[in-house]
């Protein structure tokens, strides 16, 4: 080989070596920036950002699917035993019991609308929420939104995630194929029985008979139980409002609770029915019929009713759903560090609990939930203990958190044609 060549050819490994090297950089620093974006929304469920390294605890609030180890176990186990040992009184139990709503309603006076932040994660953990037309909208605006960012500025955006679980449910559930049938949503051999059968025809028209009611036009409707100042009403119906035949009811024992969703500037009776209701009233009649629910959300509700009372909650909730439809619930977990803070004196029953402003808490196992929606009839979709450590980076304090995230489906209906085969079950468990 010539002296020229030599030089070409040692120039040209120089120059492959150089853009080698330089890819390989480039590609560094794009997985250190995704791995440290603290902005950045984890991926469902339940999150995604490990603790890995000790030492850096205090870098972000929040982490992710924390494991406990049996000591730690060991030590919350004691300290909710010791803070059961003193129980509150009969009597006061029954005023705690009898005023529930009074005390709530002193809470909204008092924090308003200012206690709780809005629930912007429930699109994340809940995609379900959305009927499948406008998740996949969303989902495509989204990608849309990431494709710009990736041209522009060479960064990802993972909000598209909050869809995907949504899909994924839906094709296992429904087969990729499926139809409406006066609101139902059944897969396509379910409709054909359906609108075969003249029994299924006047029990699909049967809503048309009924006095019209709020809401009465939707083909999508949504129920949340404990809706509160509207921490989840209004991030929802930012979404609902731009949705043609959804609808949201919410509603609340506590009055001043309703009247402050009811005052806001995003209410609107168009899309939206707020009203109060006691859920542990049997003989209280909703302002809709049974069996029109989509989906029932259901988070930090139940945690404070009476444990006696929560079957009977639950038993007349998974009426008002459609069959198909979804119960969507998350609470407190048994051990959370707000139990394990409870003085003496606080307890009312085991793990149920009176705060200093007189409302109370439960807090559960999965296998509780789990039992208490399927004496109900319904069908575990999710049922997930969510270990967390919170952290307070200004004054260096860890916290375990400790929540149940859970999803619960009606069975659809039972083949008309065919009495004793019963239709398809979501799959997951």
């Amino acid at each position: 080989m010539t002296q020229a060549g030599r030089w070409y050819g040692t120039r040209s490994l120089n120059k492959m070596n150089f853009i080698t090297r330089l890819s390989v950089l480039c590609l560094r620093k794009s997985k250190m920036q995704q791995r440290h974006q603290s902005s950045r929304r984890p991926a469902v469920p339940l999150g995604s950002r490990i603790l890995t390294d000790p030492s850096k605890v205090f870098e972000h609030n929040m982490w992710d699917h924390m494991q406990w180890s049996q000591e730690e176990e060991e030590n919350a186990k004691e300290k909710a035993a010791e803070n059961s040992l003193v129980k509150v009184q009969w009597e006061d139990q029954d005023k705690y019991e009898r005023e529930a709503s009074k005390y709530w309603n002193e809470f909204y006076k008092t924090h308003k609308n200012n206690f709780f932040k809005d629930r912007n994660w429930l699109f994340l953990e809940f995609p379900e929420i959305l009927p499948e037309k406008r998740r996949e909208e969303l989902k495509t605006e989204e990608r849309s939104s990431e494709h710009t960012k990736i041209n522009s500025t060479n960064s990802f955006s993972h909000k598209n995630e909050m869809f995907e679980e949504g899909e994924k449910y839906w094709k296992k559930n429904y087969g990729g194929g499926s139809t409406s049938v006066q609101g139902y949503v059944y897969n396509k051999n379910q409709a054909k029985s359906l609108t075969d059968n003249p029994q299924g025809k006047n029990r699909g028209e049967e809503l048309g008979r009924l006095e019209s009611f709020p809401g009465s036009d939707a083909t999508y409707r949504i129920l949340e139980v404990g809706c509160g100042a509207g921490n989840s009403v209004f991030p929802i119906l930012k979404v609902l409002c731009n949705t043609p035949g959804t609808f949201l009811y919410c509603c609340d024992f506590a009055s001043g609770a309703v009247e402050l969703v009811k005052s806001h500037s995003s209410y609107n009776s168009a899309w939206c029915s707020a009203f109060v209701h006691d859920v542990c009233d049997d003989a209280l009649p909703y302002p809709f019929p049974d069996e029109i629910l989509d989906v029932i959300l259901l988070v930090f509700v139940l945690s404070t009713i009476h444990p006696d009372r929560m079957q009977g909650v639950v038993n007349r909730l998974a009426k008002l759903l459609k069959p198909g439809g979804m119960l969507l619930f998350r609470d407190y977990g048994r051990y959370d560090t707000a139990q394990l803070r409870f003085k003496k004196g606080r307890c009312l029953s085991e793990n149920f609990y009176v705060r200093g402003d007189g409302t109370r808490v439960y807090f559960f196992t999965k296998d509780e939930v789990w039992n208490m929606f399927n004496l109900a009839g319904l069908t575990e979709v999710q049922n997930l203990v969510d270990r967390r450590l919170q952290v307070n980076r200004k004054k260096k304090v860890k916290m375990q958190r400790v929540w149940i995230q859970s999803k619960f489906q009606k069975p659809l209906l039972l083949s008309l044609n065919n009495p004793e085969e019963t239709t398809e079950r979501h799959p997951y468990r």
